[in-house]
């Protein structure tokens, strides 16, 4: 951009222009040298998968490293970061749902009858369990997200700590920040 098309970008819209009305031709050979279309069909959509892979790959070590700026539009953010290392900073039951949820299923495919009960009964008492950590975690949660963030909004930052608690530790993405036992 030029100097002049800056000032006609900033300008106040009730002064007047300062500047005489561009040709046709020049306003039609300006907007066609500002886009760079490629005219083949192939080669653009070939450039935008490669955008795409840049971008995915940005967001993808961005996930890796913690890199705040170039999280996707879910992770950003202060409140995000608060509820991450609040939930990261806690042992959880649910983050041994999937391991247990494996135990069961062998259990309950022998043929010994009892073990299939006992995998039944056990599934059922580490649901309940699992349930009234998430009530234990989402109180304590929305209590720390209104002293810490009280003029921000915080809508579904509540369902977004319990998911993230539902995965391992070690898959969680982005990757904790903070050991368990240290408070955010």
């Amino acid at each position: 951009m030029t100097k002049e098309d800056e000032k006609s970008t900033t300008r106040d819209p009730q002064a007047p222009k300062g500047r005489p009305t561009p040709k046709r031709s020049e306003a039609e050979a300006n907007r066609k040298t500002r886009v760079t279309v490629p005219k083949d069909r192939k080669e653009a959509s070939k450039q935008a998968r490669d955008r795409m892979r840049t971008e995915r790959e940005k967001q993808r070590t961005a996930l890796l490293n913690g890199d705040e700026s170039a999280l996707p539009p879910r992770d950003k953010g202060k409140v995000r970061r608060y509820v991450r290392d609040f939930i990261d900073s806690r042992w959880a039951a649910a983050e041994f749902f999937l391991p247990y949820a494996v135990v069961v299923l062998v259990l309950s495919i022998t043929k010994i009858g009892y073990l299939q009960l006992l995998s039944t009964y056990l599934f059922m008492v580490f649901f309940i369990v699992v349930i009234l950590d998430f009530v234990r975690i989402g109180l304590s949660l929305r209590k720390g997200l209104a002293a810490k963030f009280p003029n921000e909004d915080t809508r579904g930052a509540l369902m977004y700590g319990l998911m993230r608690t539902l995965q391992m530790r070690r898959l969680r993405l982005p990757k904790p920040m903070v050991k368990r036992g240290e408070r955010p």
